[in-house]
């Protein structure tokens, strides 16, 4: 990795046609997903959101994933130099047919949202057996 240049990404601030009622911004979260033969795994990056601040629903279809931080934290605080603005974070998934929106667990740890979407047992990969 020596020598390799970084690159530095800047938050997007969401735009969403829903109204918030909770007067701050709203940040897209850097996300990744990964599929096994099981599960979609959605990872997201939500630092300083406590588990109690993370609200994961599923509405027609839709995965909605909201996390608040406790922007009073930081209102004390005068910045010398910042990349990274104060918010909340919002994003939403339309879930494709092969989850079971019945079995969809989240995990919350160190700043790390996973959200496991698990596959209905008829989408999983099967072996068949050759006589």
């Amino acid at each position: 990795m020596a020598g390799q240049k970084l690159d530095v990404h800047q938050k997007k601030e969401a735009t969403s046609p829903q109204e918030k009622t909770i007067p701050a911004r709203f940040y897209v979260p850097a996300t990744d997903i990964f599929e096994t033969g099981d599960a979609l795994k959605v990872v997201m990056e939500v630092p300083g959101v406590p588990k109690d601040a993370a609200d994961i629903k599923i509405e027609n279809g839709v995965l909605s994933v909201e996390g608040r931080i406790e922007i009073s934290n930081y209102e004390s605080l005068e910045p010398l130099y910042t990349e990274y603005p104060i918010g909340h974070f919002a994003r939403s998934f339309t879930l494709p047919d092969q989850v079971d929106p019945n079995k969809i667990t989240a995990h919350l740890e160190d700043g790390v949202l996973t959200v496991t979407l698990n596959k209905k047992p008829e989408s999983k990969p099967r072996r068949i057996a050759i006589r």
